[in-house]
């Protein structure tokens, strides 16, 4: 089972910078990539157990930190908003501990009804063949 976890944006560093999507001149004027840096290593938010699992999914630079960016946006804002909605789903599905699988078995009628059909299927086939000529 796992809980959910809330990572406050203190524990965020933005940076911004001149994107290269669509904005035609006011690309080259304004800064609205967003960048979010955020240190693994020195968050108080998650256990030391969830910490080992995001070191061993996520992808780091070389300092430590998991690194997003997003320019899909022409605002600033708005691309910022899109970096904590991938931050969060990437999280989400780094903490994901799948199930343990259950073996199951073949209940006692069913391997009955599977024997009965292939002895029905095999007699079937016997008959066709037993003609003599």
């Amino acid at each position: 089972m796992s809980r959910i976890v809330h990572i406050p944006e203190s524990e965020f560093e933005f940076s911004y910078a001149r994107s290269s999507g669509p904005g035609g001149q006011n690309v080259n004027k304004v800064n609205s990539k967003a960048v979010l840096k955020w240190d693994l290593h020195s968050s108080p938010s998650i256990t030391e157990e969830e910490r080992l699992r995001l070191l061993e999914k996520l992808k780091l630079n070389e300092s430590g930190q998991v690194v997003l960016m997003s320019d899909r946006f022409r605002d600033q804002k708005k691309n910022r908003e899109d970096c904590i909605q991938k931050f969060g789903a990437m999280i989400e599905q780094a903490l994901h501990v799948p199930k343990k699988r259950k073996k199951t078995r073949q209940s006692y009628s069913s391997r009955l009804k599977a024997k009965e059909s292939k002895r029905r299927h095999s007699e079937k086939k016997s008959r066709r063949s037993s003609r003599d000529w």
